[in-house]
């Protein structure tokens, strides 16, 4: 059994089918719409969640981060949502205007069939969302219900019609405090105890438009779109953007998708890129494991640039390290995991207490406390990023060598110092193996800098401590009576994290040491459906409880490695497993529930969809399709 394999027993397998039951339970008595049912709508200032049943669930204004409008996804109607959906009928497919985030709904009865279009504009400084409903057979009853509520559902506007005499238009305007809203519709629904509702029939050839955009209270309403012209321009923006994107083999449609979610999570202005759109979205239904996602993590973001610099779009990467630099400056010897979309630093993490939860799994968290927490992984995902673009032509610049350098100081600074790790264990910290190489690939990217791109830095150190610290990791990373890396040192458990040690280069992917190592992988976080949990929680130190779910992103690092080693037949079977799992529209949520069907965690998840990038790109490299991008192994 795989569990006694792993140092566990049956009864501990039965508590796991146990806890995974337990948790669709959970999600029918909560009457949660589950996750992959949401459709991702954005403007790269903030987005929203369209669930299948036409509800905006989710919403936050201006940013991504910000308070929200709509937060039915983490509680009940009462907590905000914006349903516009045929009484009676069902949903008879759902895509994107091709290689955009114009979605479109169909619905149909006996009666009848309606468009319903959902989008955010990509114009202006004001973001709002827009519905086109059409009549295209017979009739249907249109149901119309828009629930405000602000700050995570604390907040109860006041809501009033506004009359323009000049266009002898009416419209929605809701105030509270600093934020407003305007809801400009071809028919505007009535006031009902603290929501606003209405019911109307379309017919073959009718079109009604709606628009709910939000602005600073103390600002003029925005002025309506021509919504026509403006479902135009957005599709056209995301299709110019998605026209650069190079063939891709088998998997084009999932590495399109996956790249315009890349792109989604952008900030335009600032050129921050969000983990997730979403907080506390569970990654085991009814548990505690749930976090505010909506922040910029160096590591997230310095992976997702390596998936779209090898795509093409440099470009995003320039703007990313701008955006580093600003973050960072000032005060880079304190330097944090994460930073908010314009680079702010408190990111404390409190409860919002009056939100019941996905599916009843509390606490529902704003911020993240993981921002305080010491990672030693992360400059090395930065300096391996940079070096990256410097390789396919980037130009340093006045500042951003001098700031790398910086990193480097603070690699050598905290050579001795545990850390919490890349999974952000809230138990004790320890030497992980996973930190360790990633700090050795932090100097040896410096390194690299040096000797192939002509700048100037201490060399000669970097090389010393970098050629120390892998002499280290050999020793106490390794465990050769069980031929495999380790969680820790000294440890004899694996962590699927692991499996990166070869993406920088520590090792080959087809070192004995690496092989072992997967092996042991295999064996003890492969579950019976063939995908791959982090660790074993029930033996781990993170300080929580025990049970997750498979973590997507380490399928995707189990596909790389099959495809460079020889195994190119399970990779293919392993990506076509995840190919399986990614919802109708092509999105992918943090983790995933094998045994219920459902997906768990924060979505869409930027580590998902950049994992199965470079899966993919993985697969293609070894098939001979595909220039090779892998990593040189040390030597």
């Amino acid at each position: 059994m795989l569990w006694e394999r792993a140092g566990g027993t049956a009864a501990k397998c039965q508590k796991a089918y146990a806890l995974a039951e337990s948790g669709f339970r959970v999600l029918a008595r909560f009457m949660s719409t589950p996750i992959e049912d949401y459709a991702l709508i954005s403007d790269q200032l903030t987005s929203a969640l369209v669930s299948k049943t036409g509800s905006v669930d989710w919403l936050c204004f201006p940013r991504f981060d910000s308070g929200s409008v709509f937060a039915a996804l983490l509680g009940t109607n009462d907590h905000g949502r914006w349903l516009l959906a045929p009484r009676e009928g069902k949903v008879l497919g759902r895509n994107y205007l091709n290689s955009s985030f114009v979605l479109r709904t169909l619905w149909g009865s006996a009666n009848g069939q309606v468009l319903v279009t959902d989008f955010m504009p990509m114009s202006g400084d004001h973001s709002s969302v827009i519905r086109r409903v059409e009549g295209l057979s017979g009739s249907m009853v249109m149901e119309h219900e828009l629930v405000i509520r602000y700050d995570y559902g604390q907040v109860l506007p006041w809501v009033r019609r506004s009359f323009d005499t000049i266009k002898g238009t009416e419209s929605l305007v809701a105030v509270a405090g600093p934020h407003a809203a305007v809801l400009y519709a071809t028919r505007l629904p009535k006031a009902s105890k603290h929501s606003h509702k209405d019911e109307f029939t379309v017919h073959a050839g009718d079109i009604y438009d709606f628009e709910f955009a939000c602005h600073p209270s103390h600002e003029p309403a925005p002025e309506p779109n021509d919504v026509g012209l403006a479902m135009t321009a957005t599709a056209k923006h995301w299709h110019s953007w998605a026209d650069t994107i190079p063939p891709h083999g088998d998997y084009e449609p999932l590495v399109r998708r996956s790249l315009l979610v890349l792109k989604a999570l952008t900030h335009r202005k600032t050129g921050g890129i969000v983990a997730a759109p979403t907080t506390s979205l569970p990654e085991l239904l009814g548990g505690e494991r749930n976090w505010d996602y909506r922040f910029c993590w160096l590591r997230d973001a310095a992976l997702t640039l390596q998936a779209m610099m090898t795509h093409g779009f440099e470009g995003e990467a320039l703007n990313w390290r701008d955006w580093l630099l600003r973050a960072i400056a000032g005060d880079h010897h304190k330097l944090q995991i994460m930073y908010g979309l314009g680079g702010e630093r408190d990111l404390s993490e409190r409860i919002i207490h009056q939100l019941p939860g996905y599916a009843g799994s509390v606490p529902v968290r704003i911020g993240n406390g993981a921002v305080g927490q010491y990672q030693g992984d992360v400059i090395g995902e930065v300096m391996v990023a940079l070096e990256d673009l410097r390789t396919l032509g980037g130009r340093e610049d006045h500042f951003s060598w001098p700031l790398q350098k910086a990193l480097v100081r603070n690699v050598l600074a905290n050579l001795r110092h545990k850390d919490h790790g890349l999974w952000e264990m809230r138990g004790e910290t320890q030497y992980f193996t996973h930190s360790r190489v990633m700090m050795w690939a932090a100097l040896d990217s410096a390194v690299h800098a040096v000797r192939h791109h002509a700048l100037a830095g201490e060399c000669a150190r970097w090389e010393k401590a970098r050629d120390e610290l892998r002499e280290e990791i050999l020793a106490q990373g390794f465990n050769a009576e069980l031929n495999s890396f380790t969680q820790t040192y000294g440890g004899t458990e694996v962590d699927a994290s692991l499996l990166v040690l070869a993406h920088v280069g520590f090792v080959d992917y087809a070192d004995p040491r690496m092989l072992g190592t997967v092996a042991r992988i295999e064996a003890d976080l492969v579950d019976e459906h063939g995908f791959v949990s982090r660790y074993r929680t029930e033996s781990s130190i993170d300080g929580l409880p025990v049970g997750e779910n498979p973590f997507l992103v380490c399928s995707c690092w189990l596909i790389e490695q099959y495809a460079h080693s020889n195994r190119l037949d399970e990779a293919r079977k392993l990506m076509d497993k995840l190919a399986g799992i990614v919802n109708d529209l092509g999105l992918l949520a943090e983790e995933y529930d094998p045994v219920a069907g459902h997906m768990t965690g924060n979505f869409p998840q930027a580590f998902s969809h950049l994992g199965l990038i470079r899966a993919a790109d993985a697969i293609e490299e070894a098939a001979g399709t595909r220039p090779a991008h892998t990593r040189r192994a040390y030597t």
